[in-house]
């Protein structure tokens, strides 16, 4: 790798973590509120950014440009979804979401679950899926991160796998929420003017797009079809769908990237965020998979599909501009790591520990709390990823899907059906996730993440309504529910009743909507 690159990558790092250091005093880093949620004063381009910065991850440079290599044309129906996923997202249950979280005072994704299902088995049971499922997820970009910079320097794998979690470490630990969010927004640019670029050389490299498909009809004709290569997926409907519905419902089933809704500045917020999130969509989504499909003609003999990208614009790109999309490729990995990390420290200090082992620490000590168990999350995935790391594509379809199947309904019937209560809830998260993980090990006829959806909604609609009687859903969230459906901010006399505490709900925000009732 020339010193260009190594100059370019090594600036890039350097302004990440300084962006970092900043939002220790910009974003209040100290405060729980502050930490968690940036203070609730993120507005719509950063979260628009963080959202999908967080929500495309190291999987579209590695896993895109395999699936892309693969399986050919098919691949893009993943793109196809992908591309409305923030919208969609933002649209369903952004703004109602940033409302009930605030009018209940939730302080993270969990908590809010616990808050509009008030029973602490919904805490422990979200709490514990998402610490297991979200660290896979976090193992992922670690590997895809160590192979990146393995490629780039020629460091050995292990020690680049060190040096890429250790910047992620350095500015997660330092600046929580708000650090996350504006070096989410400033590699979301980066990652946008990396992936055109090198899909403009590429697509120079092979002609154009006819020119493309002429060279991979002759090579194997079945890559061009929409049924895969070797026509795999002929007549499998529900495998078009269940690549479909991952990346454009599947996101509102994602704790780390539905936080980002309760961090937004006003629910208005949302409105805006979803234009922003469609425009960088539609210029990214696409390309990792067709330069997958590009590099069948120009790398046939490619060993490692998953280094695709990196090859290709090794290979094809001189040594400064190469510096920016591997920049973009660091911080496609790097915007989740950081993010998805962020979220499971929080979870397991405030919704596992502090909810049922210390329930008397305050803000300094939970702050303190997340950020050790960041760093030991940190150092357990990187022996992982050392040791044995699995493929980045397998684990993120399989994490994504369970995930989306446990949380997806709990999310959307939070704030859009009264009749979903605790009971429906829980049972809609252990069996969506229990229905997922199920469909992957015995290859069942519906995807994973159908199968789990569909799970997930029946129970949550047939437990909830038959437990009606026995556990009504409480007065407050019913008019909170009210409230939270109205344009227009919050009232003032339930935003200076809502309390920061471990309760299972704020008990002044109930007193207050109980009195209004």
């Amino acid at each position: 790798m020339g010193s260009d690159v190594l100059i370019f990558l090594v600036l890039y790092y350097v302004v990440v973590v300084g962006i970092g250091f900043w939002a220790v005093r910009k974003g209040g880093a100290n405060n729980l509120e502050g930490y968690l949620l940036g203070g609730r004063q993120v507005g719509p381009l950063v979260t628009a950014m963080t959202l999908q910065a967080t929500s495309m991850s190291g999987y579209m440079f590695l896993g895109g440009g395999s699936a892309g290599f693969t399986t050919g044309y098919w691949s893009i129906f993943y793109a196809s979804g992908d591309i409305g996923g923030g919208v969609v997202n933002l649209s369903i249950i952004g703004r109602r979401m940033r409302k009930l979280s605030k009018i209940l005072g939730s302080l993270t994704s969990i908590e809010y679950l616990e808050h509009r299902y008030p029973h602490p088995a919904t805490r422990l049971i979200a709490g514990s899926l998402s610490v297991f499922f979200l660290f896979f997820y976090i193992l992922a970009q670690f590997i895809a991160g160590g192979k990146g910079m393995a490629l780039v320097t020629g460091l050995p794998y292990w020690a680049a796998l060190a040096f890429a979690v250790g910047i992620i470490m350095i500015y997660t630990f330092l600046g929580g929420y708000f650090a996350v969010a504006y070096t989410d927004f400033f590699q979301s640019i980066v990652m946008l003017i990396g992936m055109v670029w090198i899909s403009i050389v590429t697509l120079n490299a092979v002609g154009g797009f006819t020119a493309a498909n002429n060279a991979i009809a002759q090579i194997d004709p079945t890559y061009l079809s929409i049924w895969g290569k070797d026509l795999a997926h002929k007549g499998a409907w529900p495998d078009i769908l269940g690549a479909v519905l991952i990346f454009s419902v599947g996101y509102m089933g994602w704790p780390h990237v539905v936080t980002r809704h309760m961090a937004m500045k006003s629910p208005r917020t949302a409105r805006m965020a979803g234009v922003y999130s469609t425009i960088w969509n539609i210029f990214f989504v696409t390309a990792p998979y067709m330069l997958g499909i590009f590099a069948i003609i120009l790398l046939p003999n490619l060993a490692d599909p998953e280094i695709a990208i990196f090859t290709l614009a090794g290979e094809l790109l001189p040594g400064a501009v190469t510096g920016i999309v591997m920049a973009a490729i660091m911080a496609a990995i790097m915007s989740t790591a950081d993010s998805i990390l962020l979220q499971v420290g929080t979870i397991a200090s405030r919704d596992i520990y502090q909810r049922f082992i210390h329930p008397k620490a305050d803000d300094k000590a939970m702050v303190l709390v997340s950020r050790i168990l960041i760093l030991v999350i940190g150092i357990i995935g990187f022996i992982i990823a050392v040791v044995k790391p699995p493929g980045v594509f397998s684990i993120v379809i399989f994490t994504t899907s369970v995930l989306g199947s446990a949380f997806l309904p709990a999310y959307v019937c939070a704030v859009w059906w009264k009749k979903a209560n605790t009971p429906g809830a829980i049972s809609s998260m252990v069996g969506g996730a229990l229905s997922a993980y199920l469909a992957e090990i015995t290859s069942f006829v519906l995807p994973p993440m159908v199968a789990g959806v569909l799970i997930s909604f029946i129970l949550m609609i047939v437990v909830s309504l038959a437990t009606q009687k026995s556990h009504p859903v409480p007065a407050y969230i019913l008019k909170a529910m009210d409230l939270t459906a109205e344009v227009g901010p919050i009232p003032k006399g339930i935003l200076t009743s809502a309390e920061f505490d471990l309760s299972p709900e704020a008990m002044a925000v109930r007193r207050k909507l109980d009195k209004d009732k």
